[in-house]
């Protein structure tokens, strides 16, 4: 699997149900782009670079229709072609971070606002 993700260069995602999402999360790390439809934990990891192109890790659709997914793919396909900035894309996804460690970092901070809170 790692070699499939590390050898393509888009991840179609085109669920209609996906509760956590963890493929993308293994996309990102191989510099793969999720072209992904809006839905459980892809809607929360992946951050549309079309509206957004400076946070941007990927490429989303609301409807799961093929027309909706054509549609991100074309816009995908834009960016690919427009080597620098899809060269940027995928630096900037092969530096998220999605460890154990952040996790439990993001949660001690949550814990610690919370105990100053009350």
């Amino acid at each position: 699997a790692k070699k499939i993700y590390a050898a393509s260069d888009i991840f179609l995602m085109p669920f209609r149900f996906e509760p956590c999402g963890l493929g993308q999360m293994i996309s990102y790390r191989y510099g793969t782009i999720p072209v992904a439809r809006a839905t459980g934990g892809l809607k929360d990891t992946v951050i549309d670079y079309t509206s957004d192109p400076e946070r941007g890790t990927g490429f989303l659709f609301q409807e799961p229709s093929p027309e909706a997914l054509r549609e991100a793919i074309s816009r995908a396909l834009e960016t690919y072609n427009r080597t620098k900035e899809w060269r940027q894309l995928v630096r900037r996804v092969m530096k998220l971070d999605f460890s154990w460690k952040r996790s439990a970092e993001r949660y001690k901070e949550a814990l610690e606002k919370l105990l100053r809170e009350t």
